[in-house]
């Protein structure tokens, strides 16, 4: 496979030109485990790290290399391990909070173009579950489409299928069966070469098993599913891009636990309500307790399904609580360079006085 099967395309190659005559090679990040990245070069995969000075000027982890990520790597002709000098500019990425108490993004997968995200027909599918990876989705840049799966284990998927429909505004929805012989043509049409597909979505649901149906082999593990409760285990520990021998690339990710919103617009995944907006008395209008609210008086007159709008509110309230942490954060670290550049003033300043009494 050559690069360009990997996406390589004269965009990107225009971009690396400085990296080029620097003498760096260009390289798709394909596997990180333990800050060790396996990167796809011209003929081979290799071992690379990021190198000390890229993590140093790094604002954040979102500045270092992820599965996805087009790099510049200087390539080491005496050891087995290259380093990443540079990440190339994303065309698109998705990211979330970074799991636990910490304000910082985690970039999940980059360089995506089209957003698989798959919830199991085993158990009920919540609406809002479907709209919250909706915004997420849609605010990487990707095309987003809803994958059913366990087809198999349901007598009719229909109901199911009808209210995934209604929750995906628009999006394109499939139900499919992993575990049976049905070709995954509907699916099949979203490759082509040098495309990158990645899928997304709860544990257990079923990922790891399409991407083996999608590639034509058992690449990726796969787990049972606990009949007590109908979860599954995270079978798949690391993000991880697989080439398709048919064309096309897949990027698998462990099940998410936690999903929390970063820099998002919840309205991208409501189409129906932003239009209803429209109509507002006031253009910063949250439609929440606001006078003269369109979309407040439509769900009153029934045109708006009341859980879908109440839905709305709850990612909002979570995106405007999002943003003000932000925001605090940003002022914190402000703070902390403005104490450490006054400090470091200081010093000089006492230094140029020792050496002017000494002299």
């Amino acid at each position: 496979l050559s690069l360009a099967d990997f996406g390589w395309n004269a965009v990107r190659e225009g971009a690396f030109a400085v990296h080029a005559a620097a003498g760096l090679v260009p390289g798709r990040v394909v596997l990180e485990h333990n800050h060790v990245f396996r990167v796809r070069v011209a003929d081979s995969e290799i071992l690379a790290e990021s190198a000390g000075r890229m993590k140093h000027r790094a604002e954040g982890r979102q500045a270092l290399p992820v599965v996805g990520d087009w790099v510049a790597v200087r390539l080491d002709t005496v050891g087995t391990r290259s380093q990443i000098r540079e990440v190339l500019p994303r065309t698109t990425w998705f990211s979330r909070k970074a799991a636990g108490r910490e304000t910082e993004e985690q970039i999940v997968a980059a360089n995506i173009d089209v957003v698989f995200i798959v919830f199991g027909l085993d158990i009920h599918v919540k609406s809002n579950a479907i709209e919250r990876y909706l915004v997420l989705a849609r605010r990487s840049g990707a095309t987003p489409v809803i994958v059913l799966n366990k087809s198999d284990v349901v007598d009719d998927a229909g109901p199911m299928r009808e209210d995934a429909e209604q929750a995906a505004a628009g999006a394109p929805v499939h139900v499919i069966s992993a575990r049976t012989a049905e070709p995954l043509s509907a699916l099949e049409a979203y490759f082509a070469p040098g495309r990158t597909i990645a899928l997304l979505g709860p544990s257990g649901v079923g990922k790891s098993s399409i991407v083996n149906r999608l590639i034509g082999n058992e690449v990726l593990p796969t787990g049972e599913v606990r009949e007590w409760d109908s979860r599954g285990r995270h079978t798949t520990v690391h993000r991880q891009l697989v080439a398709r021998a048919r064309g096309g690339l897949v990027i698998d990710t462990p099940g998410m636990r936690e999903l929390q919103l970063w820099d998002t617009d919840v309205v991208d995944a409501f189409d129906d309500i932003a239009a209803l907006a429209a109509g507002c008395r006031f253009r910063d209008c949250l439609h929440d307790r606001e006078p003269g609210c369109a979309v407040k008086a439509a769900m009153e007159r029934g045109q708006l399904d009341d859980g879908r709008y109440a839905s709305f509110i709850k990612l909002q309230a979570e995106q405007l609580d999002m943003e003000k942490r932000r925001d605090e954060r940003a002022l914190n670290e402000a703070k902390r360079s403005g104490k450490i550049g006054s400090k470091a003033l200081k010093a000089l300043q006492k230094e140029r006085q020792k050496e002017g009494r000494e002299s």
